[in-house]
């Protein structure tokens, strides 16, 4: 059994590691991409795609390579979600694929803008839809595009440095001990799942902390940068775009 593991293991990442670097970092780049900017991230994980392309990594070289092409990515996705919601958010919204995402979550969305503003695109990227519904929802409110960058880079990093490590370690730390020790391919399993379960918890406890400002619908002064206040002028930065 324990030698059944390392080789279904030693099949997977001898399959991903057949890929050539370049082209392995550069699909992991278009599929984060994808991801954020038209939704594929709502029927596949992007984690999934970085974590699967990441355990080939061999060289520091190529690990600083799939970061930059991860955070690259992720952020021209983000940039062409935005730019989506800004032409035809309302469109999409009322297409077919709006309509299978739900009225619910596009309002939660919506009021999770309104009530948080950057905080909640910062937020949103390491939460289920909202990290796919948050940029159309962005171009569709009248917060600035370099304001939206201000917040999503710092997340994108994080979300890019934490998945293409734990990805690289665990394929590492098989690798290494695969020879020495029968049971390795746990020791791969485990970093995976131990890690997957942390994400899980985290997401779990920023949804029951932020929960309560997605389902109201009076905006908060908290969100001044994202939709201005009715009763007030919009910020410089929040102006819509003319």
């Amino acid at each position: 059994m324990l030698g059944q593991v390392n080789d279904i293991l030693d099949w997977l990442l001898n399959t991903v590691a057949s890929v050539d670097p370049l082209l392995r970092t550069v699909l992991a780049g278009i599929g984060i991409m994808l991801e954020t900017s038209i939704l594929v991230g709502l029927v596949v994980p992007g984690d999934t795609i970085v974590i699967v392309a990441s355990t080939a990594i061999s060289t520091p070289l190529e690990y600083w390579a799939m970061v930059a092409a991860v955070v690259a990515g992720a952020l021209t996705g983000e940039s062409i979600g935005f730019a989506l919601g800004r032409w035809f958010g309302p469109h999409i919204r009322r297409s077919w694929l709006g309509r299978k995402i739900g009225e619910t979550n596009w309002q939660r969305a919506e009021h999770y803008l309104a009530r948080r503003g950057g905080i909640a695109v910062f937020v949103s990227r390491f939460l289920p839809v909202l990290h796919s519904l948050i940029p159309l929802t962005v171009g569709m409110s009248s917060m600035r595009y370099r304001t939206f960058m201000r917040w999503t880079v710092p997340a994108c990093i994080i979300w890019a440095f934490a998945y293409v490590t734990v990805g690289s370690v665990a394929a590492g730390s098989y690798r290494e001990l695969s020879e020495r020790l029968h049971f390795a391919g746990y020791v791969f399993v485990g970093i995976i799942v131990a890690f997957l379960l942390l994400v899980l918890l985290g997401k779990k406890l920023l949804h029951r902390f932020e929960a309560r400002h997605m389902e109201a619908s009076v905006p908060d002064p908290a969100a001044a940068d994202a939709l201005p206040a009715d009763s007030g002028r919009p910020s410089e930065d929040d102006r819509p775009l003319r």
